[in-house]
């Protein structure tokens, strides 16, 4: 018996061992540059499923207001290589009218052009929303989420990289999940300003995403989510763990130079890190996690920003 479970642990440990990958490209096309990200990681076995994708459609602001057409057209088309049963698109904005934003978008041509469905979290009736409720959660009696999300075989994330004025601190994949919850959930979360950042984490434990795509072609070091400085970083993201992601994604920022409340704490010290650590939604810290250039013009970034990942 003593050799089975000798071999056990060794196992164990080298599973411990693994780390999160996030995988980078430098490249000023967003396109190219989501497709070596997507190649990179690898897309999940999509055959025969049903795929939601989710925006950053706040507003139809310009990128990284909201997602470049570009981002989905790249992502939609990479999707239909996988032979899926249905791609929907769905979000909910806000403050900007959903169905606006999808139109000055250029979505529902987008739709009509490669053949998926769209869908306005905000229009659909109160049965097509399920209540949550996180343990330990911050929010008063949870929250109302969209189920066409739980319902999917897989949710691919498109979520851009700033920051955020009010209250956020950053905005990214973990943020981006604003839009599957409710609008009457809004209130309760933007004028809770001590926990804001804490239920922002929990609404991620609503769903896990099989893949996330972060545009850092340009970014906002200040301001946002629609609008602030620019910083032309010609980088993408993509990883399937949204903790690794965003800690990725803030270290970035803290390497070119961002807002003190994000230059004034660690990376993964940050609240909405920290409560997603608590939640068991990803990586535990910086040793976790494994930053990969695409090809050799990312190399030198990629072990730039890792260098600030625990600093």
């Amino acid at each position: 018996m003593g050799a089975p479970e000798i071999g056990i642990c060794k196992m164990e440990v080298e599973s411990s061992m693994a780390k999160s990958k996030v995988f980078v490209a430098l490249d000023p096309d967003r396109a190219r540059g989501t497709l070596k990200v997507v190649s990179a990681l690898g897309m999940p076995d999509l055959q025969g499923k049903s795929v939601l994708v989710k925006p950053n459609f706040n507003t139809a602001d310009p990128p990284p207001g909201s997602t470049h057409i570009d981002t989905i057209r790249t992502i939609i088309q990479l999707i239909k290589e996988k032979n899926p049963k249905k791609i929907i698109l769905g979000d909910r904005s806000g403050p900007a009218k959903t169905s606006k934003v999808f139109q000055e978008k250029g979505i529902f041509a987008l739709a009509e052009e490669l053949g998926f469905e769209c869908l306005i979290f905000d229009e659909m009736p109160k049965d097509r929303w399920a209540k949550i409720n996180p343990p330990d959660s911050h929010w008063m009696n949870g929250f109302w989420f969209a189920k066409p999300v739980l319902e999917a075989d897989a949710v691919i994330g498109l979520c851009c990289l700033k920051t955020h004025q009010y209250g956020g601190h950053f905005t990214m994949s973990l943020k981006l999940t604003t839009g599957m919850v409710h609008s009457r959930n809004m209130t309760e979360l933007h004028t809770s300003f001590i926990n804001q950042r804490k239920m922002i984490a929990e609404m991620n434990y609503a769903y896990r995403p099989a893949l996330v795509v972060m545009d850092g072609v340009e970014a906002f070091y200040s301001g946002g989510p629609v609008s602030g400085p620019r910083w032309k970083a010609d980088l993408t993201f993509a990883a399937t763990d949204r903790i690794a992601l965003d800690a990725v994604g803030v270290a970035a920022l803290k390497m070119h130079g961002t807002t003190p409340k994000i230059q004034g704490k660690r990376v993964f010290e940050q609240d909405q890190i920290k409560r997603a650590i608590e939640l068991g939604l990803g990586v535990k810290g910086p040793e976790d996690v494994e930053l990969v250039p695409v090809d050799s013009d990312s190399e030198a970034i990629a072990a730039k920003i890792s260098s600030f990942l625990a600093k």
